[in-house]
C-alpha cells in the first residue's frame, strides 16, 4: 500500500509525511517552507537554489560525493510533486521507473525498526541505495538520479564551496547548526547570543549540510495517522492528534527550513546530544518555545514567551506566523573545531564522511594561523591519537575516508550488494568527542557556547 501518488493533494502529503515522524520519532517533511540554498562562501546572503536545465544534466559537483544517499531519504524526497516532476525531466525517467523508486524507498522505510539496534552504516546504506537505483534506472542514468537526490537533500546545491573557511564565524545574523557537535547557535549581527544542545538525524536520515532559511513558525502542528500497517491500531486512521500530545512527534512548534528538514520540538532530554530524528534538528518542548521567541526577534517580528504559551492553550488551532525577514539557517558538518578558549575539539564522525584526518586537521589549524608542525611533539602525538579515536562511526567501526566516495560511485563491486540491518541506529556508542587544551589556540577560532539551553 502506498502513501502517495502524483495526484495526492499537497495538504495530504504534508500530513502523511508528518505522520512518519510519529512512526519513527523523527521527521522528514516538506512543510511548505522556503527552498534550501547553496552555502555562500562569504556567509552574507542566502542565494536561491540553481534552476535545473531540463535538456541536460548539470555537471557533476565534486562536493556531492560526500553527501550520503539512503533509500528512506529517497522516499522522503519523492513525496513532493515538484521534485518528482524535475527528476523525471532531468533524468528522462518513465512513470514506471519513478514508481519503482518510490516502492524501493517506501519498502526500506517500512522495514526500519526502532525497537532495538542493528549494525547500520551510513556508507553501507548509501551503497545499497545506489545499487537499487542502478537496478531500476540502469547504470547510464544512475549517477544523474543519485546526484539529483543528493542535491535535494543538501538543500538544492553543493554542501560546501571549495576553499571555504573551516569553523567560520558569521558576521551577520543567522542560525548555525553543527551536527557532529549536537549544537545550534544564534548569531545576531556577528555576535553569538545563545546556544542549544540538539538531537540530529539518524545515520539512515542524516541531517543535511548547506544554507537554508526559516520563513515561518508553525504553532500547534497536528498530524493525522494514515491507514497504514505501521500505525498498528493505536490510532484510528484519519483522526487528528492534537499538538502537545505525547504522541505528536513534532511537539508544540515546528520551523520549516527547506525540504526535507525542520527544527521542531517533541524530543525528550535524553535524545539531545544523540540521534533523534529523520533529517531534522530536534529540541525539547521547552527549548523550541524559547527558540521561537529568539527566532521571531531575529526576524523583526517579536513574539513573547507568554504569546508562545498562549498559542498552546488552544491546541486544536494551528497558527502559522510568517516572519518579516527570512533568517538564514546554516547546517554544518565539522568534526574538527577550534574554539576561542584555546580548545581543539575532535567530534565523532557519526555520518562517516571521512573528515577526521590529519590533512583536514592541518586545514582547520591553518585557518586560525597555527601550524600543526609548530605544536609540541607530545601534543602532536596526542592529537593524532584523538583523530584515530574519533575516526569511527556511531557503532564504533573505523571510517574509511574514501568510503562515501566509493559508496556513491558507479562501481559494481561485490560490496555494492552487501545487505545491511533493517534496524535504525539509535545511539552513539562510546565517546562522542576528545578535547585538547592548547595555549597556541587561545583567543582564536569559533566562540564557546553562550547562554546554553541544554534541555
Amino acid at each position: 500500500m502506498k502513501l502517495f501518488n502524483l495526484r495526492t493533494p499537497q495538504a495530504t502529503i504534508l500530513s502523511l509525511v508528518a505522520a512518519l515522524c510519529f512512526a519513527m520519532s523523527g521527521c522528514v517533511a516538506n512543510n511548505g517552507g522556503a527552498n534550501g540554498a547553496q552555502t555562500s562562501q562569504t556567509n552574507t546572503a542566502v542565494q536561491q537554489p540553481p534552476v535545473a536545465n531540463s535538456n541536460a544534466a548539470p555537471a557533476p559537483d565534486p562536493n556531492l560525493a560526500n553527501v550520503p544517499l539512503t533509500l528512506p531519504m529517497v522516499d522522503a524526497l519523492l513525496g513532493d510533486e515538484e521534485t518528482v516532476s524535475e527528476l523525471k525531466s532531468r533524468a528522462q525517467l518513465s512513470d514506471e521507473q519513478v514508481q519503482k523508486l518510490r516502492d524501493a524507498g517506501r519498502d526500506a522505510l517500512l522495514q526500519l525498526s526502532e525497537t532495538d539496534e542493528g549494525p547500520r552504516s551510513t556508507t553501507a546504506s548509501s551503497r545499497d541505495a545506489l545499487a537499487k537505483i542502478r537496478e531500476i534506472v540502469g547504470a547510464e542514468k544512475a549517477e544523474t538520479v543519485a546526484n539529483f537526490f543528493r542535491e535535494r537533500w543538501a538543500g538544492g546545491g553543493a554542501t560546501t564551496l571549495a576553499g571555504s573557511t573551516p569553523n567560520s564565524v558569521p558576521t551577520d545574523t543567522r542560525i548555525v547548526v553543527n551536527a557532529p557537535a549536537y549544537r545550534m547557535d544564534i548569531f545576531r549581527d556577528g555576535k553569538l547570543t545563545k546556544s542549544y544542545k540538539v538531537g540530529i538525524g539518524y545515520p539512515e536520515f542524516p541531517l543535511p549540510a548547506g544554507l537554508r532559511k526559516a520563513t515561518e513558525i508553525i504553532f500547534n502542528p497536528t498530524w493525522t495517522p494514515p491507514d497504514e500497517p505501521w500505525v498498528k491500531g493505536k490510532f484510528a486512521p484519519g483522526k487528528k492528534v492534537e499538538a502537545g500530545s505525547a504522541d505528536n512527534p513534532l511537539g508544540p512548534i515546528k520551523i520549516p527550513i527547506g525540504l526535507p528538514s525542520l527544527i521542531h520540538g517533541g524530543k525528550q532530554p535524553a535524545r539531545l546530544g544523540n540521534f533523534a530524528s529523520h533529517g531534522c534538528v530536534g529540541l525539547t518542548n521547552a527549548q523550541v518555545q524559547d527558540f521561537a521567541v529568539e527566532l521571531s526577534s531575529l526576524a523583526g517580528k517579536e513574539i513573547t514567551l507568554d504569546e508562545v504559551k498562549g498559542y498552546q492553550k488552544n491546541k486544536t488551532e494551528t497558527k502559522n506566523v510568517k516572519l518579516d525577514n527570512p533568517v538564514p539557517v546554516e547546517l554544518r558538518y565539522e568534526t574538527i573545531v577550534v574554539t576561542d578558549d584555546g580548545k581543539l575539539a575532535i567530534y565523532r564522525d557519526v555520518y562517516e564522511r571521512g573528515t577526521n584526518t590529519e590533512e583536514n586537521l592541518r586545514r582547520v589549524l591553518d585557518a586560525v594561523g597555527v601550524s600543526f608542525d609548530t605544536l609540541p611533539a607530545a601534543d602532536q602525538e596526542k592529537i593524532r591519537q584523538g583523530l584515530s579515536q574519533m575516526a569511527i562511526d556511531a557503532t564504533g567501526n573505523p571510517v574509511d575516508p574514501s568510503a562515501n566516495a566509493n559508496a556513491n560511485s558507479n562501481s559494481n563491486s561485490a560490496n555494492s550488494n552487501k545487505t545491511t540491518s533493517s534496524k535504525v541506529t539509535k545511539n552513539v556508542k562510546g565517546a562522542r568527542e576528545v578535547v585538547f587544551d592548547l595555549a597556541a589556540l587561545r583567543g582564536k577560532g569559533y566562540p564557546v557556547p553562550v547562554n546554553l539551553k541544554a534541555a
